[in-house]
């Protein structure tokens, strides 16, 4: 049954490397359930009911993602719309949360007509391949430098912006055993060497002091507090449309960077570049959008770290459904999936930062059009901490270079539209 519903043998894949692969995704991004919470209580919303919304939106959203497009992408409350959500719009722009949550929720509608329209379909297919490329490449950048900050092993600094961490502190040094211990076991092709590594080095943390077993079983706290309290009519009648744009704007572009990413590296893309169900994919990400608003948090969103469930072997929705299980049971779990650090999920996000940055290999490097854009997509992700901005600067860089060089024709004209709205954003909002 589930070979045929998952089509788990065209896929070459299994049973088992599927479950495996739900278990590696789970762990790289289990560590949303406590700072999701942490930051939306920043807002004024309730923690409790913050992290139970959090685990079930996040259970929801990667269900239908799984059953409906039969993708291994994972969902959950994205980094960044959590902080702009909380410092930007609540504290920043003194709006109340529910109302923001009712501006979460309409971009999550306008997101929806998006995809059942086919627009934003039309908007993936429009992506050169070299940028499809830069991006996945820039993706891996992006997980490669917030690996190392988890890590330790890269900090700020007043004057160099970033500089070297403190080598000698234990997490650190814990971070950087395990990737070698996470490559090492890849190289041996053990299968699962990702999630082996992750429990190794949580294991040998706890072990040594560094950090501390949290206890296994605790009842979930009520949703009372956030469920249905988003307020639609306060965020049209304040006339947010600026607020309502930057979260389907960011949802947008973190989804498609997110999805041609780890569709990249599953090999899903076709020959001709086009990644297919992607209508499916887009409608499961602004339905997770949606109820996530419903129950009480920010934006939900593809995560990157679905590509770690990638690199252990899953191909198929099977890995969804093991994900979003172990949501679910994180519920009754709490303490115990708060035991595996920042420190033990840091080197299964550096080793995916590497494979992911292979993509810039399959650009057209005789071609400065094509590779300049590309460079320029790539490096901006990661110095700006942003998915978005990337895709945005890259976009802009590709259409600019292309009219300049009288090859205007190679640019799509769709692509030529978004790099005009992303030059008035940048420059007018």
């Amino acid at each position: 049954m589930l070979d045929s519903y998952f089509k788990l043998s065209a896929h070459g894949t299994t049973v088992r490397t599927e479950i495996v692969a739900g278990f590696t995704t789970f762990l790289t991004m289990a560590y949303i359930i406590f700072v999701n919470p942490a930051i939306l209580s920043e807002a004024g919303m309730d923690r409790g009911a913050v992290f139970v919304a959090t685990c079930i939106a996040s259970a929801i959203g990667t269900l239908v993602m799984a059953l409906y497009a039969n993708y291994p992408l994972a969902l959950a409350p994205g980094m960044g719309l959590n902080a702009y959500f909380t410092f930007s719009v609540v504290k920043g722009m003194h709006v109340p949360w529910p109302v923001a949550l009712g501006a979460v929720f309409i971009s999550g509608v306008a997101f929806l007509i998006l995809s059942v329209t086919r627009i934003r379909e039309l908007i993936v297919d429009a992506i050169p391949r070299s940028q499809k490329m830069a991006i996945s490449a820039g993706i891996g950048l992006f997980l490669g430098i917030i690996a190392l900050k988890n890590a330790g092993i890269v900090v700020g600094h007043p004057e160099t912006f970033v500089t070297l961490g403190d080598l000698h502190a234990a997490p650190t040094v814990l971070a950087i055993l395990g990737f070698f211990l996470m490559v090492a076991l890849d190289a041996r092709r053990v299968p699962g060497a990702l999630i082996i590594a992750i429990l190794a080095t949580t294991i040998a943390g706890i072990a040594f002091g560094v950090s501390k077993f949290g206890g296994v079983f605790s009842l979930p706290p009520s949703l009372a507090p956030t469920v249905l309290k988003m307020d639609v009519g306060g965020a049209l009648s304040l006339g947010l449309l600026t607020i309502i744009f930057a979260f389907l704007f960011v949802d947008l572009f973190d989804n498609t960077g997110t999805l041609v990413g780890v569709a990249h590296r599953a090999g899903l893309i076709d020959r001709d570049g086009k990644i297919p169900r992607i209508g499916r994919a887009l409608i499961a990400d602004s339905t997770a959008t949606m109820v996530g608003a419903v129950l009480g948090t920010s934006t939900v969103t593809s995560y990157i770290e679905s590509a770690a469930g990638v690199k252990a072997g899953g191909r198929t929705g099977l890995v969804g459904v093991v994900v979003a299980a172990l949501f679910l049971l994180a519920l009754f779990l709490a303490p115990l999936a708060g035991t595996v650090p920042a420190y033990a999920t840091a080197p299964a996000l550096l080793f995916v930062a590497c494979i992911m940055t292979r993509g810039l290999f399959e650009i057209d490097w005789d071609d400065v059009t094509e590779y300049a854009p590309a460079v320029v997509t790539a490096i901006t992700m990661p110095l700006t901490f942003s998915v978005a901005n990337g895709i945005a600067f890259g976009f802009i860089a590709y259409g600019g270079i292309k009219l300049l060089a009288g090859r205007w024709s190679e640019a799509s004209p769709a692509l030529l539209v978004l790099a005009v709205l992303f030059v008035i954003k940048f420059v007018w909002l």
